[in-house]
């Protein structure tokens, strides 16, 4: 998924999850491998696990719908 579909238009205005640090960063700051996102808000970035897990949650179901 691109930046734009996302909503976000410059990546310098986005907020990441830093999994090894568990903090929110304003741009990207880490790694690649250390940080979920982009989000367009800082609250999201907050909630980054929550938010993966949900998805993760439903990509499953869907799969064993398709089943």
């Amino acid at each position: 998924m691109s930046k734009q579909e996302w909503g976000i238009e410059d990546p310098a205005e986005t907020f990441w999850f830093n999994t090894r640090t568990g903090q929110v960063e304003e741009g990207p700051q880490s790694l690649s491998v250390d940080r979920i996102g982009p989000f367009a808000t800082r609250e999201e970035a907050a909630r980054a696990e929550d938010i993966v897990a949900e998805r993760a949650r439903k990509w499953r179901e869907e799969e064993a719908a398709e089943d």
